[in-house]
């Protein structure tokens, strides 16, 4: 493989995103208003991607992966390959951290922030998560605000995607609205 590569997947929340190289993952995309935008998204961190439908193996897993998620089962991806190219130090810090947040678990930007050696990076962190070209690969939802909040996720649905995710997880349990629909 030479080139890189870029293409669009149905889950249960949308057709999500995703593009490759030699060196690993480029980005990943949540379903935007239409496939030209999901699309759009990639191509910002892969301009020259071509569009396949015949992912390698490692990427197939990665979107079965998404799909379970997305369908209400927990996933990891600890095993995939990111290229990081252009990526600056301090988001590859945080994306690290952030990776290593298991399924089920939370952090807080604070926590990420303390860290890296200082609990004013807060800000910072959560500006780095909120340009994070791997969604799901790098589990910006499982962090949150201070005591819990539901902060900072720039994804399609807001904190409502965010909270679903972490309930999909086991990080959060069913709220009231949950309760109620159940009934």
């Amino acid at each position: 493989m030479t080139y890189p590569f870029h293409m669009l997947f149905d889950t249960a929340i949308g057709r999500c995103g995703i593009a490759w190289g030699d060196d690993g993952i480029l980005a990943v995309s949540f379903p935007e208003a239409d496939d030209a935008r999901t699309r759009q998204r990639l191509l910002r961190r892969a301009p020259n991607a071509a569009e396949t439908n015949a992912p390698p193996g490692a990427i197939r897993q990665v979107i079965e992966g998404i799909r379970a998620l997305a369908f209400g089962r927990a996933a990891r991806f600890d095993d995939a390959e990111l290229d990081l190219t252009g990526v600056p130090p301090f988001d590859r810090s945080v994306y690290g951290l952030t990776r290593a947040i298991g399924p089920g678990e939370m952090r807080t930007y604070g926590e990420l922030a303390s860290d890296l050696g200082d609990v004013a990076l807060s800000r910072k962190v959560g500006q780095s998560l909120g340009s994070n070209p791997f969604p799901i690969v790098v589990p910006c939802h499982r962090v949150v605000g201070a005591n819990g909040a539901m902060t900072g996720f720039s994804a399609p649905g807001g904190v409502e995607t965010k909270r679903r995710l972490l309930k999909i997880e086991g990080a959060i349990g069913p709220d009231l609205l949950d309760l109620l629909g159940s009934t």
